[in-house]
C-alpha cells in the first residue's frame, strides 16, 4: 500500500508541478530538503517566496486533500522554511505558504486547487 500512496503522491507532485506554472508560477526547487524537514516546492509568485505543500488523495472518504495538511505537518514545513531563508541569506521577502490539493479519482479526471496562504509562520 505504500508503494501506491507514493505513487500517487509523485503523480500528484507532477501535475501540481505543471498547473503552478501554468498559473504564473516560477518554481524555484522541487522536493528540497534539509535536517528539518523537506518543502514540495518553492516558488516565487506575484512578488511572493512561495513554500509549497501538495497533498494528493484519490478520495474524499477520510477528508479533503488540503485537510491532510496537519497542524504538525505546518509547523515543520514552517521550520523548513526558515532553514532555507536563514541558509541563503534571504532577508525582507514576502513570503507565504500554500497548498495544492490535488485529487485523482480512479477513471476521473484530476481537480488541483491551490489554496494561497492556507497558512502563516505559525503553523
Amino acid at each position: 500500500m505504500e508503494g501506491l500512496a507514493q505513487t500517487l503522491g509523485a503523480v500528484g507532485e507532477e501535475l501540481a508541478f505543471h498547473y503552478l506554472i501554468s498559473k504564473g508560477y516560477k518554481v524555484l526547487l522541487r522536493n528540497y530538503v534539509c535536517a528539518l524537514g523537506e518543502v514540495d516546492l518553492i516558488a516565487k509568485e506575484g512578488g511572493s517566496l512561495v513554500f509549497i505543500e501538495v497533498k494528493t488523495r484519490s478520495t474524499v472518504a477520510l477528508g479533503t486533500p488540503a485537510e491532510a495538511v496537519t497542524f504538525r505537518k505546518r509547523h515543520q514545513i514552517v521550520k523548513t522554511a526558515s532553514y532555507y531563508l536563514n541558509r541563503f541569506g534571504i532577508r525582507d521577502r514576502a513570503c507565504r505558504f500554500d497548498v495544492v490539493s490535488v485529487l485523482l479519482p480512479p477513471g476521473g479526471e484530476p481537480s488541483i486547487e491551490v489554496i494561497q496562504d492556507a497558512f502563516g509562520e505559525r503553523g
